[in-house]
């Protein structure tokens, strides 16, 4: 019972983590800072890294951090790349995970690489200490608050994901909450920021029955149609976790029985990547097609 309040009170921060506020009024103006426009180098990072070679990923995102030393965003594509290969490892983004609904809600099953958890938490923790200074010099610095809320919001996947420290993760879902607000008032077309409020409302719409009415007397709902239509965006008009938003969206999709909408991003997926065995099988699954042994992705 104690597990199962934690679980339920993390899936309410869920919910209001990364809630975008109604804009206030003022102009929004186009940012052309790290974590808002197409950096060549980073793109190719991100590229690399939804190509599955992630340390050659890292290894631009190191490149340019280095070159780039008080911006934290470098270090949260360093974080981004070890978390990302940690969910591929443990097959987070595939249809075995997402269509099997203890995992789906409860994590993984499998132990994370520790290494690798230490090198993600090392580089979150720099995105923040360079964050964190930025945002003394202006509380509502967008750059910084970006890097905090991603850097937080990436800490509590990992904590309730990989690590099922729930705890640490409410902890964490409460720093990410702040900033994305504040972050959300000021810049409402930061496109990439609503895949993680569309796969909270997802995640508790998918509860039990039992979960959800409890949920329901803290004044928290969850609606899938809504997660996904937040999700979309973000795969429709988001930077650099637009591929992201889309393999999400794709296997919510499939959750759905919304065939269509699962192999419009799969396709959009294995054009842009061709060849990565994860996406290629995907949409094979999705189109009902049988999967050739070469395609199956590392297990």
């Amino acid at each position: 019972m104690c597990y199962l309040r934690v679980l339920l009170a993390g899936v309410v921060l869920g919910a209001l983590l990364f809630s975008a506020p109604s804009c206030n009024g003022q102009s929004v103006s186009k940012l052309e800072t790290p974590a808002f426009s197409s950096i060549p180098e980073l793109k190719n990072g991100y590229e690399l890294l939804y190509e599955q070679k992630f340390p050659e990923a890292r290894a631009v995102f190191v490149e340019w951090a280095e070159k780039n030393p008080t911006e934290p965003f470098g270090q949260v594509s360093i974080a981004a790349s070890y978390l990302f290969e940690e969910f591929y490892l443990q097959r987070v983004l595939t249809s075995d995970y997402f269509l099997d609904d203890k995992r789906f809600l409860g994590g993984i099953t499998g132990t994370p690489n520790p290494d690798r958890i230490k090198s993600f938490e090392a580089a979150a923790a720099k995105a923040r200490a360079l964050a964190t200074l930025r945002l003394k010099q202006n509380k509502r610095d967008p750059e910084g608050l970006y890097a905090m809320t991603l850097a937080a919001g990436m800490q509590s996947d990992a904590d309730s994901m990989l690590l099922k420290k729930h705890y640490d993760a409410l902890k964490h879902l409460k720093e990410a909450n702040a900033n994305a607000e504040s972050l959300l008032a000021d810049h409402p077309d930061a496109y990439d920021v609503y895949v993680a409020p569309g796969v909270a409302y997802y995640v508790i719409g998918s509860l039990s029955g039992s979960a959800r009415f409890i949920l329901w007397f803290g004044g928290v709902h969850g609606d899938k149609a809504l997660g996904m239509s937040k999700v979309e965006k973000t795969a429709d008009n988001g930077n650099y976790l637009k591929p992201f938003a889309q393999i999400l969206l794709a296997l919510s999709a499939r959750r759905e029985k919304k065939t269509e909408l699962a192999i419009k991003n799969l396709k959009r997926l294995t054009e842009e990547f061709p060849g990565n065995a994860v996406y290629e099988t995907e949409y094979a699954k999705a189109l009902g097609r049988p999967i050739p042994a070469a395609m199956s992705p590392a297990q």
